[in-house]
Protein backbone atom coordinates (compact mmCIF):
# COMPACT_ATOMS: atom_id res chain seq x y z
CA UNK A 1 0.00 0.00 0.00
CA UNK A 2 1.25 3.46 -0.90
CA UNK A 3 2.31 5.71 1.98
CA UNK A 4 1.16 9.22 1.11
CA UNK A 5 2.45 12.34 2.83
CA UNK A 6 1.55 16.02 2.42
CA UNK A 7 4.31 18.47 3.32
CA UNK A 8 3.36 22.04 4.21
CA UNK A 9 6.44 24.30 4.20
CA UNK A 10 4.60 27.61 4.51
CA UNK A 11 1.67 27.47 6.98
CA UNK A 12 1.59 30.20 9.62
CA UNK A 13 0.84 27.72 12.40
CA UNK A 14 0.26 23.97 12.70
CA UNK A 15 -3.26 22.66 12.06
CA UNK A 16 -5.05 19.32 12.11
CA UNK A 17 -8.50 17.78 11.66
CA UNK A 18 -9.90 19.44 14.77
CA UNK A 19 -8.79 22.89 13.66
CA UNK A 20 -11.24 22.79 10.76
CA UNK A 21 -14.20 22.47 13.12
CA UNK A 22 -12.99 24.76 15.87
CA UNK A 23 -11.16 27.67 14.22
CA UNK A 24 -11.14 29.81 11.11
CA UNK A 25 -8.98 28.27 8.38
CA UNK A 26 -7.80 29.33 4.95
CA UNK A 27 -9.07 27.42 1.95
CA UNK A 28 -5.73 25.72 1.26
CA UNK A 29 -5.32 24.41 4.81
CA UNK A 30 -8.97 23.27 4.92
CA UNK A 31 -8.46 21.42 1.65
CA UNK A 32 -5.28 19.74 2.89
CA UNK A 33 -7.13 18.46 5.96
CA UNK A 34 -10.06 17.09 3.97
CA UNK A 35 -7.93 15.39 1.33
CA UNK A 36 -5.33 13.99 3.74
CA UNK A 37 -8.00 12.61 6.06
CA UNK A 38 -9.89 11.05 3.13
CA UNK A 39 -6.69 9.36 1.89
CA UNK A 40 -5.52 8.40 5.43
CA UNK A 41 -2.33 10.28 4.52
CA UNK A 42 0.26 11.82 6.81
CA UNK A 43 0.63 15.59 7.03
CA UNK A 44 3.95 17.19 7.94
CA UNK A 45 4.17 20.90 8.75
CA UNK A 46 7.44 22.82 8.87
CA UNK A 47 6.58 24.47 12.19
CA UNK A 48 5.05 21.51 14.02
CA UNK A 49 7.09 20.27 16.99
CA UNK A 50 4.89 17.44 18.27
CA UNK A 51 2.62 14.87 16.69
CA UNK A 52 -1.17 15.09 16.65
CA UNK A 53 -2.33 11.78 15.23
CA UNK A 54 -1.23 11.70 11.58
CA UNK A 55 -0.10 15.34 11.72
CA UNK A 56 3.64 15.22 12.32
CA UNK A 57 6.80 17.31 12.62
CA UNK A 58 9.41 16.85 9.88
CA UNK A 59 11.39 13.63 10.10
CA UNK A 60 13.16 11.30 7.68
CA UNK A 61 10.98 8.42 6.51
CA UNK A 62 12.12 6.08 3.71
CA UNK A 63 8.72 4.34 3.78
CA UNK A 64 6.94 7.25 2.13
CA UNK A 65 6.08 6.47 -1.50
CA UNK A 66 4.35 9.73 -2.47
CA UNK A 67 5.29 13.14 -1.04
CA UNK A 68 3.10 16.10 -2.01
CA UNK A 69 4.69 19.53 -1.43
CA UNK A 70 2.12 22.25 -0.87
CA UNK A 71 2.67 25.48 -2.84
CA UNK A 72 6.42 26.04 -2.43
CA UNK A 73 8.91 24.57 -4.93
CA UNK A 74 11.73 25.73 -2.66
CA UNK A 75 10.87 22.79 -0.34
CA UNK A 76 11.42 20.13 -3.01
CA UNK A 77 15.07 19.53 -2.15
CA UNK A 78 14.33 19.09 1.55
CA UNK A 79 11.46 16.71 0.78
CA UNK A 80 13.69 14.66 -1.52
CA UNK A 81 16.18 14.24 1.33
CA UNK A 82 13.56 13.44 3.97
CA UNK A 83 11.67 10.94 1.81
CA UNK A 84 14.28 9.43 -0.52
CA UNK A 85 11.99 6.73 -1.94
CA UNK A 86 9.01 8.96 -2.66
CA UNK A 87 7.61 10.16 -5.95
CA UNK A 88 7.45 13.94 -5.43
CA UNK A 89 4.51 16.13 -6.43
CA UNK A 90 4.01 19.91 -6.20
CA UNK A 91 0.46 20.98 -5.32
CA UNK A 92 -0.09 24.57 -6.46
CA UNK A 93 -2.97 26.66 -5.12
CA UNK A 94 -1.91 30.09 -6.39
CA UNK A 95 -1.82 31.79 -9.77
CA UNK A 96 1.22 30.92 -11.87
CA UNK A 97 1.67 32.15 -15.42
CA UNK A 98 4.70 32.81 -17.63
CA UNK A 99 7.07 35.47 -16.27
CA UNK A 100 4.97 36.03 -13.15
CA UNK A 101 6.68 36.42 -9.79
CA UNK A 102 5.55 32.97 -8.69
CA UNK A 103 6.69 31.43 -11.97
CA UNK A 104 10.12 32.97 -11.51
CA UNK A 105 10.30 31.55 -7.98
CA UNK A 106 9.44 28.09 -9.28
CA UNK A 107 11.90 28.49 -12.16
CA UNK A 108 14.67 29.00 -9.61
CA UNK A 109 14.18 25.32 -8.75
CA UNK A 110 13.94 24.12 -12.35
CA UNK A 111 16.90 21.81 -11.81
CA UNK A 112 15.20 19.77 -9.11
CA UNK A 113 11.91 19.86 -10.99
CA UNK A 114 13.74 18.09 -13.79
CA UNK A 115 15.72 15.77 -11.52
CA UNK A 116 12.61 14.50 -9.76
CA UNK A 117 10.29 14.69 -12.80
CA UNK A 118 7.86 16.43 -10.49
CA UNK A 119 4.17 16.18 -11.23
CA UNK A 120 2.34 19.47 -10.63
CA UNK A 121 -1.16 19.24 -9.18
CA UNK A 122 -3.50 22.12 -10.06
CA UNK A 123 -6.88 22.89 -8.51
CA UNK A 124 -8.76 23.80 -11.72
CA UNK A 125 -8.36 23.53 -15.46
CA UNK A 126 -8.18 27.32 -15.56
CA UNK A 127 -5.15 27.27 -13.30
CA UNK A 128 -3.60 24.26 -15.07
CA UNK A 129 -3.70 25.95 -18.48
CA UNK A 130 -1.65 28.85 -17.10
CA UNK A 131 0.69 26.52 -15.21
CA UNK A 132 1.38 24.47 -18.34
CA UNK A 133 2.23 27.67 -20.21
CA UNK A 134 4.60 28.59 -17.37
CA UNK A 135 6.25 25.17 -17.49
CA UNK A 136 6.86 25.65 -21.22
CA UNK A 137 8.32 29.09 -20.48
CA UNK A 138 10.62 27.45 -17.89
CA UNK A 139 11.56 24.82 -20.49
CA UNK A 140 10.74 21.90 -18.20
CA UNK A 141 7.47 20.75 -19.79
CA UNK A 142 9.22 17.80 -21.41
CA UNK A 143 9.67 16.14 -18.00
CA UNK A 144 7.28 17.98 -15.66
CA UNK A 145 3.59 17.30 -16.18
CA UNK A 146 0.48 18.93 -14.70
CA UNK A 147 -2.86 17.44 -13.67
CA UNK A 148 -6.10 18.92 -12.36
CA UNK A 149 -7.62 17.78 -9.06
CA UNK A 150 -10.41 19.99 -7.76
CA UNK A 151 -10.62 21.11 -4.16
CA UNK A 152 -13.31 19.20 -2.26
CA UNK A 153 -16.45 19.99 -0.33
CA UNK A 154 -18.06 17.49 2.03
CA UNK A 155 -20.34 14.97 0.32
CA UNK A 156 -23.17 15.78 2.75
CA UNK A 157 -23.11 19.54 2.10
CA UNK A 158 -26.48 20.37 0.52
CA UNK A 159 -29.48 22.70 0.92
CA UNK A 160 -31.40 21.95 4.11
CA UNK A 161 -34.50 24.09 3.73
CA UNK A 162 -33.22 26.96 5.87
CA UNK A 163 -35.28 30.12 5.30
CA UNK A 164 -33.61 32.66 3.01
CA UNK A 165 -33.19 36.23 4.19
CA UNK A 166 -33.43 38.21 0.96
CA UNK A 167 -31.99 41.25 2.73
CA UNK A 168 -28.69 39.52 3.54
CA UNK A 169 -25.54 39.26 1.43
CA UNK A 170 -22.37 37.51 2.63
CA UNK A 171 -18.70 38.07 1.86
CA UNK A 172 -16.72 35.26 3.49
CA UNK A 173 -13.23 35.38 2.09
CA UNK A 174 -9.83 36.91 2.66
CA UNK A 175 -10.13 40.73 2.67
CA UNK A 176 -7.40 41.10 0.05
CA UNK A 177 -9.73 39.40 -2.44
CA UNK A 178 -11.60 42.56 -3.32
CA UNK A 179 -13.23 43.43 0.00
CA UNK A 180 -12.63 47.17 -0.40
CA UNK A 181 -14.27 47.14 -3.83
CA UNK A 182 -17.08 44.98 -2.42
CA UNK A 183 -17.75 47.55 0.30
CA UNK A 184 -17.84 50.34 -2.28
CA UNK A 185 -20.32 48.34 -4.34
CA UNK A 186 -22.39 47.56 -1.26
CA UNK A 187 -22.69 51.29 -0.47
CA UNK A 188 -24.41 51.68 -3.84
CA UNK A 189 -26.58 48.62 -3.26
CA UNK A 190 -27.74 49.91 0.13
CA UNK A 191 -28.40 53.39 -1.25
CA UNK A 192 -30.73 51.82 -3.82
CA UNK A 193 -32.17 49.10 -1.55
CA UNK A 194 -31.98 50.47 2.01
CA UNK A 195 -32.85 47.24 3.86
CA UNK A 196 -29.89 45.28 2.45
CA UNK A 197 -27.09 44.24 4.79
CA UNK A 198 -23.71 42.60 4.26
CA UNK A 199 -22.15 40.02 6.59
CA UNK A 200 -18.34 39.92 6.30
CA UNK A 201 -16.22 37.02 7.52
CA UNK A 202 -12.50 36.35 7.37
CA UNK A 203 -10.48 33.10 7.31
CA UNK A 204 -8.00 34.76 9.64
CA UNK A 205 -4.73 34.79 7.71
CA UNK A 206 -5.02 38.35 6.36
CA UNK A 207 -5.82 41.41 8.43
CA UNK A 208 -8.47 43.73 7.08
CA UNK A 209 -9.60 47.08 8.40
CA UNK A 210 -13.19 46.84 9.61
CA UNK A 211 -14.48 50.17 8.31
CA UNK A 212 -17.75 51.28 9.90
CA UNK A 213 -20.41 51.25 7.20
CA UNK A 214 -24.18 51.23 7.53
CA UNK A 215 -25.55 47.74 7.05
CA UNK A 216 -22.20 45.94 7.34
CA UNK A 217 -21.65 43.35 10.07
CA UNK A 218 -18.12 42.06 10.65
CA UNK A 219 -17.94 38.54 12.03
CA UNK A 220 -14.17 38.30 12.16
CA UNK A 221 -12.52 34.86 11.79
CA UNK A 222 -15.06 32.05 12.24
CA UNK A 223 -14.92 28.24 12.17
CA UNK A 224 -16.43 26.36 9.26
CA UNK A 225 -19.84 25.51 10.78
CA UNK A 226 -20.59 29.19 11.50
CA UNK A 227 -19.51 30.24 8.03
CA UNK A 228 -21.74 27.65 6.37
CA UNK A 229 -24.70 28.69 8.53
CA UNK A 230 -24.33 32.28 7.32
CA UNK A 231 -24.13 31.20 3.68
CA UNK A 232 -27.22 28.98 3.92
CA UNK A 233 -29.58 31.83 4.74
CA UNK A 234 -28.16 34.54 2.46
CA UNK A 235 -29.72 35.83 -0.72
CA UNK A 236 -26.31 35.30 -2.26
CA UNK A 237 -22.60 35.22 -1.67
CA UNK A 238 -21.64 38.73 -2.77
CA UNK A 239 -18.14 38.35 -4.17
CA UNK A 240 -17.45 40.93 -6.90
CA UNK A 241 -13.76 40.03 -6.83
CA UNK A 242 -11.47 40.62 -9.77
CA UNK A 243 -8.52 41.88 -7.74
CA UNK A 244 -7.05 38.42 -7.03
CA UNK A 245 -8.55 35.84 -9.41
CA UNK A 246 -9.45 32.57 -7.71
CA UNK A 247 -7.62 29.49 -8.93
CA UNK A 248 -10.54 27.48 -7.54
CA UNK A 249 -12.55 29.42 -4.97
CA UNK A 250 -13.70 27.17 -2.15
CA UNK A 251 -16.27 29.78 -1.11
CA UNK A 252 -17.80 29.46 -4.60
CA UNK A 253 -18.03 25.66 -4.45
CA UNK A 254 -19.37 25.63 -0.89
CA UNK A 255 -21.99 28.27 -1.67
CA UNK A 256 -23.08 26.24 -4.68
CA UNK A 257 -23.35 23.06 -2.60
CA UNK A 258 -25.56 24.85 -0.05
CA UNK A 259 -27.91 26.14 -2.74
CA UNK A 260 -26.78 29.76 -2.36
CA UNK A 261 -25.98 31.54 -5.64
CA UNK A 262 -22.88 33.71 -6.00
CA UNK A 263 -22.69 37.17 -7.53
CA UNK A 264 -19.13 37.41 -8.82
CA UNK A 265 -17.05 38.22 -11.88
CA UNK A 266 -15.78 36.18 -14.81
CA UNK A 267 -12.29 36.08 -13.39
CA UNK A 268 -10.03 33.14 -12.63
CA UNK A 269 -11.91 29.85 -12.23
CA UNK A 270 -15.26 31.39 -11.23
CA UNK A 271 -17.21 30.27 -14.30
CA UNK A 272 -15.54 26.84 -14.31
CA UNK A 273 -16.64 26.25 -10.71
CA UNK A 274 -20.10 27.86 -10.80
CA UNK A 275 -21.05 26.79 -14.31
CA UNK A 276 -23.77 29.46 -14.50
CA UNK A 277 -23.32 32.67 -16.53
CA UNK A 278 -26.16 34.31 -14.57
CA UNK A 279 -23.89 34.37 -11.52
CA UNK A 280 -20.75 35.55 -13.31
CA UNK A 281 -20.51 39.14 -14.54
CA UNK A 282 -17.96 40.51 -17.02
CA UNK A 283 -15.23 42.77 -15.67
CA UNK A 284 -15.48 46.15 -17.36
CA UNK A 285 -12.52 48.35 -18.12
CA UNK A 286 -14.10 51.04 -15.94
CA UNK A 287 -14.06 48.73 -12.91
CA UNK A 288 -10.41 47.84 -13.49
CA UNK A 289 -9.52 51.52 -13.87
CA UNK A 290 -11.43 52.45 -10.71
CA UNK A 291 -9.72 49.79 -8.62
CA UNK A 292 -6.36 50.49 -10.23
CA UNK A 293 -6.59 54.10 -9.06
CA UNK A 294 -8.00 53.40 -5.58
CA UNK A 295 -6.69 49.94 -4.73
CA UNK A 296 -4.11 51.19 -2.23
CA UNK A 297 -6.54 53.56 -0.48
CA UNK A 298 -8.20 52.51 2.79
CA UNK A 299 -11.97 52.08 2.74
CA UNK A 300 -12.54 55.29 4.71
CA UNK A 301 -10.85 57.33 1.93
CA UNK A 302 -12.90 55.74 -0.83
CA UNK A 303 -16.30 57.10 0.20
CA UNK A 304 -16.20 60.14 -2.07
CA UNK A 305 -14.86 58.34 -5.17
CA UNK A 306 -17.33 55.49 -4.56
CA UNK A 307 -20.24 57.94 -4.43
CA UNK A 308 -19.05 59.55 -7.68
CA UNK A 309 -18.60 56.12 -9.33
CA UNK A 310 -22.08 55.08 -8.20
CA UNK A 311 -23.49 58.25 -9.77
CA UNK A 312 -21.80 57.27 -13.04
CA UNK A 313 -23.38 53.80 -12.91
CA UNK A 314 -20.29 51.74 -12.05
CA UNK A 315 -22.20 49.60 -9.54
CA UNK A 316 -25.59 49.49 -11.26
CA UNK A 317 -25.18 45.90 -12.44
CA UNK A 318 -25.03 44.66 -8.82
CA UNK A 319 -28.12 46.64 -7.85
CA UNK A 320 -30.04 45.32 -10.86
CA UNK A 321 -29.03 41.69 -10.29
CA UNK A 322 -29.87 41.80 -6.57
CA UNK A 323 -33.25 43.37 -7.31
CA UNK A 324 -33.98 40.67 -9.87
CA UNK A 325 -32.99 37.89 -7.49
CA UNK A 326 -35.13 39.33 -4.71
CA UNK A 327 -38.05 39.54 -7.15
CA UNK A 328 -37.94 35.81 -7.94
CA UNK A 329 -35.13 35.33 -10.46
CA UNK A 330 -32.66 34.00 -7.87
CA UNK A 331 -30.71 31.16 -9.54
CA UNK A 332 -31.37 27.61 -8.40
CA UNK A 333 -28.15 25.80 -7.60
CA UNK A 334 -26.95 22.83 -5.59
CA UNK A 335 -24.18 20.27 -4.97
CA UNK A 336 -21.77 19.57 -7.82
CA UNK A 337 -20.51 15.96 -7.96
CA UNK A 338 -17.18 17.16 -9.38
CA UNK A 339 -16.31 18.62 -6.00
CA UNK A 340 -17.58 15.88 -3.69
CA UNK A 341 -14.81 14.76 -1.35
CA UNK A 342 -15.35 11.13 -2.36
CA UNK A 343 -14.84 12.02 -6.04
CA UNK A 344 -11.80 14.19 -5.30
CA UNK A 345 -10.23 11.41 -3.20
CA UNK A 346 -10.73 8.96 -6.08
CA UNK A 347 -9.06 11.41 -8.43
CA UNK A 348 -6.07 11.73 -6.06
CA UNK A 349 -5.68 7.95 -6.00
CA UNK A 350 -5.87 7.81 -9.81
CA UNK A 351 -3.23 10.51 -10.25
CA UNK A 352 -0.88 9.06 -7.65
CA UNK A 353 -1.21 5.61 -9.22
CA UNK A 354 0.10 6.77 -12.61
Amino acid sequence: MSAILFFDPACDRPYDSQTLQQQAMGGTEATVVRVADALAALVVQHNRTSASGRYLPPRRDPAITHAVVIREARALAAVRDLYPNARVHLWLHDRVHPRSKRARRIAADAGILRELAVRVICVSDTQRNAVEAALRWMRVSDCVSASTIYNPVADDLHPDGSPIDDRKLVFLSSPNKGLKFTLDAFRAVRAAIPDMRLVVGNPGYKAGAAARLDGVEYLGPQPQPRVLAEVRTALCTFFPNFVIPETFGLVLAESKALGTPVLTHDCGAALEVLGDPAQVLPVSGAKRLYEGLLGACPTSWRRGPARLAAGLGLFDIYVERIRDWRAGARPVTGPDPRFHLSAVARRWREVLAT
